[in-house]
């Protein structure tokens, strides 16, 4: 039997973490926000400008590697609270397939969640969640 994610911490919503975001951040109030939290996750929506689409109408790498970062680091407030110190330690990425559209989904899940550092991996999907587009993996480092 999976056992269910645990409940993120107190106060942190993903409406919380998109006031947080638009204060911390106010350069992207409109171009991302949060759809779930949990201790152990985030799903964040990045709505892509037309600068960030690549001839043939791809989403741009740099932007699928940002949205990588900001699900991780949504997913990091789940788990320790709303900290904008936490900072990326290590990221990687695989590009799996074009990314086509306007909208890019990115789902973080926390696989590690140390007394300073938080390792976990990221999935992104434009359309179909069954159709990655990309995946990551890093860590991030929660300040003392």
């Amino acid at each position: 039997m999976i056992n269910p994610r645990p409940p993120a911490v107190d106060g942190v919503t993903p409406e919380s973490i998109d006031a947080f975001v638009v204060d911390q951040w106010p350069a992207r109030n409109d171009v991302s926000r949060c759809l779930e939290v949990s201790g152990r996750h985030a799903l964040a929506e990045i709505t892509v400008g037309a600068e960030q689409i690549r001839p043939g109408g791809y989403i741009s790498g740099p932007t699928q590697f940002a949205a990588a970062d900001l699900a991780l680091w949504y997913a990091c407030f789940g788990a320790i609270g709303l900290e904008a110190m936490a900072v990326t330690s290590e990221l990687s990425i695989r590009f799996l397939r074009p990314a086509l559209g306007e909208l890019l989904i990115a789902r973080a899940e926390l696989h590690s969640v140390g007394r300073r550092q938080l390792s976990g991996t990221v999935v992104m999907w434009t359309d179909d969640p069954d159709k990655p587009v990309s995946i990551s993996q890093g860590s991030y480092v929660a300040p003392t």
